[in-house]
């Protein structure tokens, strides 16, 4: 193969020095740049799809304009090797099909990989450094390039370090370490779709591939770079030393997210009250968690936090919390009628619940009236108290207008006993 590749290449270079190499470049200038007018035209007139449609329209873009010149290139061959020689035109037919090739290949991948993937926006980069390889393969110049490159290095103690071994290894490392990072979201997505699975039990899982993975992929790409791998035992203490100072509480959130999620005191979803912040549990990492309150904000709180301070998980065991809404009438008042309706605003709202049931409590006997404190009960703390309080009082305080119930405020009566006149 590599003698008939060398013999193309042998063939074209004597073809420069005959006038017959301009009807060749002929032939490949006008299949170019008619096949690139048609494939423009036909792109312009295509109708926009979705779905399964537009991956296939895709895929017929991308071979389009590389059939079409290779179509032409392979007519003006057959119409041109009756007169003059066609080693140009044999050296253009496999890169234009190899071009086609790989433009489909690259395009299926990139379908493959997660639509934010590395792939989609570096789809004809990729293309490019591939044809480009074959090319050079295809032309024999292969060889002599990693010859050339092989020549360019230095030694240092006893290993030679070239330019050939640099790049070895970077493509090695790249190639590695994407395979384990896409192989790891693949498994993470399954792992995470399973749902006879605990949601942190499924956290930690995709964690833990994803990590073994990338570490899997560190140790097979190493010695593929050239790179002694009992170099890392020096590494591994260092980083030790490292996180013994500098990198304590990175590695104290990170086995503190481990047992979070191991020991399943926190779901997202809880609905939790952490050093006087209050919201839902909409993400929980390794490292942090996210707390999300009503009015938008979000908190991001160290998993440290969740296991050296005191935590309210509001929906640990079941979702419903009681609701204790304060209130005082005056002693002229009907206790009884404002007892009632106080519990009739209550039922009236859709989330408070029957069972168990909202009662009204008559708890002290104040300065300025009786006080009493209603009880109501939710099971959706996750949308907030505030809201439901002002809508019940709001009824409150319209009914007992109706009834003619007051409302306090501080009054005080002054007696004088045995006023005095002055002069």
């Amino acid at each position: 193969m590599p003698n008939a590749n060398r013999n193309l290449l042998t063939d074209f270079l004597s073809d420069l020095e005959q006038t017959t190499i301009l009807w060749q470049f002929a032939v490949v200038v006008f299949s170019l740049v008619l096949a690139w007018g048609i494939n423009h035209l036909l792109l312009g007139r295509m109708p926009k799809s979705e779905g399964v449609s537009k991956v296939g329209w895709g895929g017929v873009s991308r071979v389009a304009f590389p059939m079409m010149a290779l179509l032409l290139v392979l007519i003006g061959r057959a119409a041109l090797k009756n007169w003059y020689s066609v080693n140009l035109l044999n050296i253009v037919v496999p890169l234009l099909f190899a071009l086609m090739l790989i433009r489909l290949v690259v395009y299926a991948l990139r379908q493959v990989f997660a639509p934010g993937s590395w792939l989609h926006g570096s789809e004809r980069f990729v293309v490019i450094i591939i044809w480009a390889g074959f090319s050079l393969h295809m032309t024999g110049l292969f060889p002599e390039i990693l010859d050339a490159m092989d020549y360019l290095g230095f030694h240092i103690g006893q290993h030679r370090i070239s330019l050939l071994v640099i790049l070895s290894g970077i493509l090695a490392i790249l190639v590695t370490m994407l395979a384990a990072m896409w192989l790891g979201r693949t498994l993470e997505h399954k792992v995470m779709a399973t749902e006879n699975l605990d949601m942190n039990l499924r956290v930690v899982l995709s964690k833990l591939i994803r990590a073994a993975l990338v570490v899997l992929g560190i140790l097979i790409a190493l010695p593929l770079a050239g790179i002694d791998i009992t170099v890392l035992s020096v590494f591994g203490g260092a980083l030790g030393v490292g996180i013994g100072f500098g990198l304590q509480k990175i590695a104290s959130n990170y086995v503190s997210g481990f047992i979070i999620l191991l020991d399943r005191s926190i779901h997202p979803g809880d609905v939790l009250t952490v050093d006087g912040r209050f919201g839902k549990v909409s993400q929980l990492t390794t490292r942090y968690l996210v707390l999300q309150n009503n009015d938008g904000t979000e908190a991001i709180i160290p998993n440290e936090t969740l296991i050296s301070s005191t935590v309210i998980n509001h929906s640990y065991t079941n979702r419903q919390i009681r609701i204790g809404i304060p209130l005082q009438v005056s002693y002229q008042s009907d206790l009884h009628r404002a007892m009632e309706i106080m519990k009739q605003a209550a039922v009236k709202q859709s989330r408070v619940l029957a069972d168990p049931e909202t009662k009204v409590y008559l708890k002290s006997f104040g300065d300025n009236g009786i006080n009493l404190e209603m009880g109501i009960w939710i099971n959706d703390p996750e949308e907030g108290q505030l809201g439901l309080c002002s809508d019940i009082n709001m009824e409150i305080w319209r009914k007992f207008q109706e009834a003619g119930i007051e409302i306090p405020y501080p009054q005080h009566d002054i007696r004088i006993i045995g006023g005095q006149t002055s002069a």
